[in-house]
């Protein structure tokens, strides 16, 4: 039987978001990988790079994992009706409902992460508590049917997590081990925890604008009283 896996689309997703972990799960076996928008004109990333959806919200079929990447586009769609009605609608049959980096802020908005362990960007941590969630700082973070990535990278991660849940641990390593994912960063700065404090104040200071513009709106969301 066929496993369909839905992507959400929108304009400015962070690209790794979507192909780190597309990648991965778009090479199993008998898998159905939709890229999934209002409708099928090519949007661009938060970087330049072009996508092109082949699904549209109202003719996507009943999905078995529904994941929601992140990226600077999220504000809006955290206050988009239409998106947060489909995220619910599928969110309600799916096997597994998913997120990477800042897209668990999106199905915070649709009141899919209440009472629920959950991750994502750590420059971004704190907004998930405010969503109802549980926050937990782990690159990949499991409760029941949902399971959220960290920020951008940690999307490979999830993704072979996710490949382990379809079609076993082994055949996921064996996929790891054909994308070569071994990660040995040059630097010891990929986390807060470890980057060095100069190296952290400036990513601090790049992203104090988003972070207050999303505070903002998860003011908005919450005083709508949809998570109620």
């Amino acid at each position: 039987m066929t496993t369909h896996i839905g992507f959400l689309l929108f304009p400015n997703i962070q690209q790794l978001d979507l192909t780190g972990p597309y990648d991965v799960l778009a090479s199993l076996p008998d898998v159905t990988v939709h890229l999934i928008w209002k409708d099928l004109a090519p949007l661009r990333s938060s970087t330049g790079l072009l996508l092109t959806p082949d699904t549209l919200m109202d003719d996507c079929p009943p999905l078995d994992v529904l994941c929601v990447p992140g990226g600077a586009g999220v504000g809006p769609l955290m206050e988009d009706s239409q998106t947060l009605a489909f995220l619910r609608t599928q969110a309600a049959t799916a096997r597994y409902v998913t997120s990477v980096c800042t897209g668990s802020l999106v199905l915070g908005a649709a009141g899919l992460l209440k009472g629920r362990r959950a991750t994502t960007h750590w420059a971004y941590h704190e907004l998930l508590a405010p969503l109802g969630a549980i926050p937990v700082q782990e690159r990949v973070v499991r409760d029941g049917n949902l399971i959220t990535g960290g920020g951008i990278t940690a999307g490979i991660d999830f993704g072979l997590v996710m490949a382990a849940e379809l079609v076993g641990e082994q055949a996921a390593q064996v996929l790891q081990l054909a994308l070569e994912y071994a990660p040995a960063p040059p630097f010891n700065s990929g986390s807060p925890h470890t980057a060095p404090a100069d190296v952290l104040a400036i990513a601090h200071s790049k992203t104090a604008a988003s972070l207050a513009t999303r505070r903002e709106v998860v003011e908005r969301v919450l005083a709508k009283g949809d998570l109620a």
